[in-house]
């Protein structure tokens, strides 16, 4: 049985007898809730307000790649629910398709992103690709007119995967051909020092050198660069100059976000209660990177967005 939470924002589902679990939200503009001067959007975000959502704005729709996920991160609830194999293409589809079909008062959206982020590391699922090739354009045109498309994977790198280097090149193809540009590919890097990173990724994750120099081999991007993703507290080790001595900047932008308020963060010791408002956390992050010309995006959550578990790292269905 197909179990539905409304959020503030949208909806999270959990479907047990398949083992999955996927959300759809709306967004609250990158006015509201995003830093970045290279867009323009130089103001400082001290909190972010619960505000009305519009899906004929932007709409996102976050899927599970696998039942559960078999890596251990310790700031992350999938692993506690355990891990049942990758989802199939049948899997993919019915996502996307309860979420299109339970929004029948949309019609049209400027912005439809698919993020391949609720449970799993979708490096291990080649049906990912074969999903956003063949079948996602057509799905959604099946129920709405979507202005844009935009399909982001993100993955933590994990060391064990020997075909994480084909995945990402296959998918830098979707990117920058199938999808003109207008594609993601985000790496979860979290720290440039790799004591702090193993502690995170429990020693699952490729070390940053061994990121770099697959990221090194990556054709240059078109229309939007891949990201260096920083999920931060006050703790974090960002080293801006390593991080600039090892990545490309015409490549890569960094977004810098904090670690959620998941069950396992609270309990494995992360300060996860004092990123919200208070911009000086974010700013001593940022700045150092800006000196260097780097592209930054800072985005910022609402506490409800935490409370209602739809940020990254939260699966409901863990809990039982």
């Amino acid at each position: 049985m197909l179990e539905v939470v409304n959020t503030h924002t949208g909806k999270i589902y959990v479907d047990r007898e398949r083992r999955l679990e996927f959300l759809t939200v709306g967004d609250y503009g990158k006015e509201n809730n995003i830093k970045a001067n290279f867009l323009g959007l130089t103001k400082e975000i001290h909190g972010v307000a619960n505000t009305a959502v519009d899906l004929s704005k932007k709409w996102v729709a976050t899927i599970s790649t696998q039942r559960g996920c078999f890596q251990r991160c310790t700031f992350c609830d999938c692993p506690k629910y355990g891990f049942y194999g990758n989802a199939s293409m049948d899997d993919l589809i019915y996502q996307i398709e309860t979420i299109l079909q339970n929004e029948p008062d949309v019609e049209h959206t400027e912005r439809f992103n698919v993020h391949f982020a609720r449970m799993g590391e979708p490096t291990y699922n080649g049906m990912v690709i074969t999903f956003a090739f063949e079948r996602l354009r057509h799905l959604v045109r099946d129920y709405i007119r979507a202005d844009t498309i935009h399909p982001v994977i993100s993955t933590m790198l994990p060391r064990t995967n020997h075909y994480l280097s084909d995945f990402i090149h296959l998918w830098c193809t979707v990117k920058n051909d199938v999808y003109n540009g207008e594609a993601g590919l985000q790496f979860s890097i979290n720290s440039t020092d790799d004591i702090q990173r193993d502690e995170q990724f429990a020693w699952h994750s490729l070390s940053l050198r061994e990121i770099a120099k697959l990221a090194d081999d990556l054709p240059m991007p078109k229309g939007r660069k891949y990201t260096l993703n920083f999920a931060i507290t006050k703790d974090t080790i960002l080293d801006a100059a390593k991080l600039d001595s090892m990545f490309d900047r015409e490549k890569f932008i960094v977004k810098i976000t904090p670690i959620h308020q998941t069950n396992s963060a609270v309990a494995n010791g992360f300060d996860v209660g004092s990123s919200y408002t208070d911009y000086d956390v974010y700013r001593q992050f940022e700045q150092p990177l800006l000196d260097l010309g780097w592209d930054v995006i800072v985005f910022v959550p609402s506490l409800e967005e935490d409370s209602d578990r739809i940020t990254c790292g939260n699966a409901l269905i863990s809990k039982r």
